[in-house]
């Protein structure tokens, strides 16, 4: 039913133009014209293949939604109000949902052929990242009814990660993956973006260098702040499989 997932990036209207530049030069892309009824959405453009990163100047702290493309916009919001969605707004070619946990994604129409994926980066110093996996962070009470929504909703197959408070949705043709993390603390649902690096380190670096923050160090990824303060990671994962090394 979906045919192609985008990462929604929502940024604060006074740190928006620092973030485009930021994620478009780590992403490779060059960004759209403005569009809006305030110019308040841009499309990051990869040199080559299909869009996937798309960025909104908000007036709150931001963070991350999902665009899902879909054939029939009605039809998936009925599949997805029957799971346990929850219809927020309703505009004249899409709508505006939340996950029974309370994540925001919209239905929206899909308009075109996906043209082969070519979205991984080559950094200065040669390290290879890509943008490729959308982590869901939930509380303990949240995990079991986003995860069987988010599961059936893509009908991707679910399989455990290495450490007990992950798990993984990986399925369909387009450049995203879910990864759904326990939060130890409880709080609303929320979701960040996940870079798969071939060095962590250098890339950590490399961004640092374009004006993110270092965060923590964590057991195969570093945590990291774009420039409006918004949390995200980078990890060892292979950014062409977006899996982890085996050795």
């Amino acid at each position: 039913m979906i045919r192609w997932m985008w990462a929604f990036l929502d940024r604060p209207a006074e740190s928006f133009d620092e973030c485009v530049r930021f994620w478009a030069t780590v992403t490779g892309s060059t960004v759209s014209a403005p569009r809006g009824e305030r110019g308040e959405f841009v499309t990051l453009l990869p040199e080559r293949g299909q869009a996937w990163v798309k960025m909104q100047a908000v007036g709150d702290g931001g963070g991350i939604h999902l665009d899902l493309d879909v054939d029939d916009v009605a039809a998936a919001v009925s599949v997805a109000t029957r799971l346990g969605a929850t219809v927020r707004t309703v505009e004249p070619d899409y709508t505006v949902l939340t996950s029974p946990a309370g994540q925001t994604f919209c239905c929206t129409p899909y308009r075109r052929e996906a043209p082969a994926l070519t979205a991984v980066v080559t950094a200065p110093d040669g390290t290879r990242t890509r943008l490729d996996q959308i982590c869901l962070d939930l509380s303990a009470a949240d995990l079991t009814v986003d995860t069987v929504f988010w599961q059936e909703l893509t009908d991707w197959p679910l399989s455990p990660g290495r450490r007990p408070e992950f798990a993984r949705l990986r399925g369909g043709d387009g450049p995203l993956q879910f990864l759904l993390q326990r939060l130890d603390t409880p709080r609303p649902a929320g979701a960040h973006v996940d870079l798969a690096s071939t060095d962590i380190a250098a890339t950590a670096a490399w961004h640092e260098s374009l004006g993110a923050t270092h965060v923590a160090d964590g057991s195969g990824w570093i945590v990291l702040r774009d420039p409006s303060g918004t949390t995200y990671c980078v990890t060892g994962r292979d950014p062409d499989t977006g899996l982890l090394p085996t050795h």
